[in-house]
């Protein structure tokens, strides 16, 4: 077995829907070609049957790929599941220099795979030099839970399903090979550089620095600097840029069968993939210019601490909260009050609850002459400087805080605490409105 591929390479896909038998199992040439090959190579005809019957009717769960395995839950029609592996046999060292070299060798193949794409004939030039990617007698091991000696109808589903996760990435056949696709196309890219530089051998005829008269530089034909810079300025004008998808693309499932490292929670990195998704998407909508209803994506360079907060802010099990507070050293309590905050204003908001800022005697001025204007003088309530930047209502459980940005947040106390009663407001008398409304609910 190969040592090069990286044992920690691992992909999970998560399960399929049942395909109904009046549709076709596969869509694409990789699918359809695992598949024959799977069909030709069967010992037992009929738990390949069995296995098609299952796959199609969804009984197989999440499928975990990694380097010379693959691996699934798969339930019997009564609902039994039963881990089913399935061992492929990973390409050596050696053949993989092999596939890497004819990959380099052909100029189609090398620009496909860079491209993320895998060319068909690369299967066609791989057997050509001895390398048969797509699975042969003996190339497949099972085991199962169900302690079938051979293929059972579980691991033969497992093998169906394969073909599915093929028609959506081709890459995953490499993998179970032995390499997974970054690491395949590193290598490939590093090759191809180094080709690119590399002088024919005997090339001797050139002048001092390298270059001929033709132009050449290495061996390497060329053409001169103001051909090159000329040239262009005829080049076709960019296309349009892509439209941003509707929504961001589902997180991958972790529900497999395989058991996490210690102190590894797989429901939580499915919800921070999920996060991570949604912050992508926002991005790309911003880069394209076509933001429409999308909120905009929050301030960057938050502290551990804040961002705690906006994913609890935006997590709807209370679990997940609770990890979050206890994480960034704050109680159930303030963390409430924290994510109660972010709701209404964000990293701005969050700021005003948890620090405490003194305004100099010019902004102190500019405080006093606003909340002088904000009502007229028989409506005037009497506010209590507390603090460096808050005023407290007096005979009243309200607040107002100001922020370092000029805007009153309006505060309301409940159960001891000064609790986040709205939005920010640039007249402190709608503020504090606010925080009297809230105090009427």
């Amino acid at each position: 077995m190969s040592g090069y591929g990286r044992g920690d390479e691992q992909r999970t896909f998560a399960a399929l829907p049942p395909a109904p038998g009046s549709t076709g199992f596969t869509r694409t040439w990789w699918g359809r070609e695992w598949l024959k090959a799977l069909e030709d190579t069967a010992l037992d005809g009929q738990q390949l049957k069995a296995g098609r019957r299952h796959a199609r009717a969804g009984a197989v769960g999440a499928v975990s790929v990694r380097p010379g395995r693959i691996t699934a839950v798969v339930k019997d029609r009564d609902g039994t599941a039963h881990r089913s592996d399935v061992l492929v046999r990973e390409f050596s060292e050696e053949e993989w220099e092999r596939l890497l070299g004819l990959a380099v060798d052909s100029a189609g193949h090398i620009a496909a795979l860079l491209d993320r794409e895998m060319p068909p004939h690369l299967v066609e030039d791989a057997a050509a030099a001895g390398l048969d990617l797509l699975p042969g007698i003996g190339d497949l091991d099972p085991e199962c839970g169900c302690e079938a000696w051979d293929h059972c109808p579980h691991t033969a589903a497992l093998c169906y399903q394969v073909a599915r996760l093929l028609d959506e990435d081709p890459f995953v056949l490499l993998l179970m090979r032995g390499r997974g696709e970054r690491t395949l196309l590193d290598q490939l890219q590093e090759r191809s550089a180094a080709r690119a530089v590399a002088p024919p051998a005997g090339d001797g005829d050139g002048g001092a620095d390298g270059a001929g008269a033709s132009g050449s530089v290495g061996g390497m034909p060329g053409v001169s600097a103001e051909e090159a810079y000329a040239s262009a300025f005829l080049l076709p004008p960019l296309p349009a840029p892509p439209t941003a998808p509707a929504a961001p693309g589902r997180a991958p499932s972790l529900d497999t069968d395989t058991e996490p490292e210690p102190g590894v929670d797989p429901a939580a990195l499915e919800f921070l993939a999920a996060d991570a998704a949604d912050r992508a998407h926002r991005l790309l909508v911003e880069a394209l210019g076509s933001a429409g209803d999308v909120p905009e994506l929050v301030e960057a360079g938050l502290t551990g601490a804040q961002d705690a907060v906006r994913l609890a802010a935006g997590s709807p099990a209370s679990w997940i909260a609770a990890r979050l507070a206890a994480g960034s050293g704050r109680s159930r309590t303030d963390m409430d009050l924290a994510t109660r905050a972010w709701w209404f204003g964000g990293a701005a908001a969050l700021a005003v609850l948890e620090e405490e800022w003194t305004p100099d005697a010019e902004a102190l001025a500019r405080a006093g002459a606003r909340l002088a204007e904000a009502w007229e003088d028989d409506e005037r309530p009497v506010l209590r400087r507390s603090g460096g930047a808050r005023w407290t209502a007096v005979g009243a459980e309200a607040q107002l805080r100001l922020g370092e940005d000029g805007r009153w947040w309006p505060y309301l106390k409940a159960g001891g605490r000064w609790a986040p009663a709205g939005p920010a407001d640039r007249d402190p008398a709608a503020a504090l409105a606010t925080a009297f409304a809230a105090g009427a609910v």
